[in-house]
């Protein structure tokens, strides 16, 4: 039996790497041996041993055990992770990160199997067909609205109809699974909201005197118009964080689990000025 590689090794991390450290090795080495990009014969293979890496090192109880026990934490007997030891699962990472994160599947071995019961897929996550021949890959383009809200889409596969079930807080590279075939996301960009992972960030316009002054402004939120209180001496660039006014999380069954909304500032000064504009502000600059 061959030996099994040691999984901060694998990562390229430190056993005191932060969560966050984790993550991003795990990010960037998942996008490298994805076999979908990654054509090498070893691709498929890598690929797998840096999921079951990172599945173990992400999880703190996991953790905890195969720093203790090693490997051996997750064989029969042990009563660390059952026979086999951790599952692997594939995703596409075309700019998404991984949306299954800590998610608690419910017994579960695979997110894909919890997927499928949700949104319409058959039983079993395995990529290849009932013949044993690989699955057919689509690529599906979504509007960002439905990409955060959820919704369903219409689409012909293999002349046949089909209504996709899209999770609120799909993303850019998010891969659902059914019986048949595969479904990766790809969300169209909106000009107002710009995304990062469950945070939305916006550009808001507020006049000089109101960011002088201070007032009240109306900002367009994810769940509509929102006012905002703008504090008086408010400088160019400052940044107001809403809590929970981001996209919902889709590891999350919980609605209000979300990301947060940051706003920008921007203050606009004004193009033209009349006589008594110039004047007041003369008055005001030698005050």
């Amino acid at each position: 039996m061959a030996t099994k590689r040691d999984y901060y090794d694998i990562l390229g991390v430190s056993k005191t790497a932060s969560a966050a450290e984790l993550k991003n090795a795990y990010r960037k080495l998942a996008l490298q041996w994805h076999p979908d990009r990654n054509k090498s014969p070893e691709a498929e293979t890598k690929f797998k041993e840096i999921n079951e890496a990172y599945q173990v090192l992400s999880d703190t109880k996991k953790k905890s055990a195969y720093d203790q026990f090693g490997h051996s934490a997750f064989d029969q007997g042990m009563g660390g992770g059952g026979a086999g030891g951790p599952s692997t699962y594939y995703y596409s990472t075309s700019g998404g990160a991984n949306p299954f994160e800590g998610f608690n599947f419910g017994g579960f071995s695979d997110p894909f199997d919890i997927f499928e019961q949700f949104f319409g897929g058959g039983g079993g996550a395995s990529p290849f067909g009932r013949r044993g021949q690989q699955k057919p890959h689509y690529s599906l383009r979504i509007p960002f609205s439905t990409a955060v809200h959820g919704g369903t889409e219409a689409v012909k596969i293999e002349g046949k109809s089909h209504s996709i079930k899209i999770p609120a807080g799909a993303d850019t590279g998010t891969h659902l699974r059914f019986s048949d075939f595969d479904v990766t996301f790809e969300v169209e960009p909106d000009r107002y909201f710009k995304r990062d992972g469950d945070d939305i960030y916006v550009d808001h316009d507020i006049p000089l005197t109101m960011a002088i002054l201070g007032g009240e402004t109306s900002v367009r939120t994810l769940d509509g118009q929102l006012q905002v209180k703008i504090r008086p001496g408010t400088q160019l660039g400052t940044v107001i964080r809403l809590s929970g006014k981001g996209i919902s999380h889709l590891r999350s069954v919980r609605r209000e689990d979300r990301g947060d909304l940051y706003i920008r500032l921007v203050i606009k000064l004004p193009e033209h000025l009349s006589r008594r504009q110039r004047q007041l502000l003369e008055e005001f600059e030698r005050s």
